[in-house]
């Protein structure tokens, strides 16, 4: 199937591994120029280096912290420069499994708003940051990477998960009619370079039994990136293999 996403423009964000990786790789093999942002520089020009060797297209290393409104405007500016336009945003850059994952009596505060600072407010600034280009070309797609503890009790971070779904379906609803989608994917325990042998045999407990490969990740991404997903918008798409026994509505 032609996605139809040859010469569009995608920044993902905490690109250099893992599930954003796999996104990055997967997008530029369908023929799309990706931009990928990370904080730590060696780890993101060496995986821009290779993936652009792995799919013959630019792959654009970019130093950036969604934390800061300031670096996430210089990351959205340096890509329209290079590129002239800016077509698609995946908000993939947290810490994996949150940062406040004890009992209550453990939780710190200010850990948590740092969980919710560098995925949900730095989703918002993203998403915000390009809107105004994708407006303007009538086209964009937003896609938001979000776990699935925002669909379960048992992890304090996991209300940044939550949240990250009514921010989607509220960015969706108000982009919508400047033909722009907003989705969110939710991985459940996703094998990536770093995933041990013991995490991939807890993980055979959901409803496929196996592990699901960041690969997988990035094919249900790169449909909701493309121009057969233009009907899709304000979903959440429980892509874990089953991980938990919840319906989405």
């Amino acid at each position: 199937m032609d996605l139809g996403l040859a010469g569009r423009v995608a920044i993902v964000t905490g690109g250099s591994r893992g599930i954003g990786r796999a996104i990055a790789q997967l997008l530029a093999s369908e023929g799309v120029d990706v931009v990928i942002c990370a904080r730590q520089r060696q780890a993101l020009e060496e995986s821009a280096k290779a993936l652009a060797q792995e799919t013959g297209r630019r792959i654009v290393p970019i130093v950036a912290d969604t934390m800061s409104s300031e670096s996430v405007a210089q990351l959205v500016n340096a890509t329209v420069k290079t590129f002239g336009r800016l077509d698609v945003l995946v908000n993939n850059a947290s810490t994996p499994g949150g940062m406040v994952r004890g009992p209550l009596a453990e939780a710190d505060d200010k850990t948590l708003l740092e969980d919710i600072d560098t995925k949900v407010v730095g989703y918002l600034r993203c998403a915000k940051a390009v809107a105004p280009h994708m407006r303007e070309r009538r086209w964009g797609r937003i896609v938001n990477i979000g776990g699935l503890s925002g669909r379960r009790s048992g992890n304090i971070s996991g209300l940044r998960n939550a949240a990250v779904v009514h921010l989607t379906k509220t960015l969706a609803d108000e982009l919508g009619t400047h033909g722009i989608t907003v989705n969110l994917v939710h991985p459940g325990p996703t094998r990536t370079e770093r995933t041990d042998a013991e995490t991939e045999r807890r993980a055979a407990t959901n409803a496929i039994r196996r592990m699901v490969d960041a690969s997988e990740i990035a094919q249900v991404v790169a449909f909701l990136a493309s121009a057969k997903a233009a009907n899709v918008t304000g979903v959440a798409v429980d892509a874990s293999g089953g991980s938990i026994p919840v319906m989405f509505q």
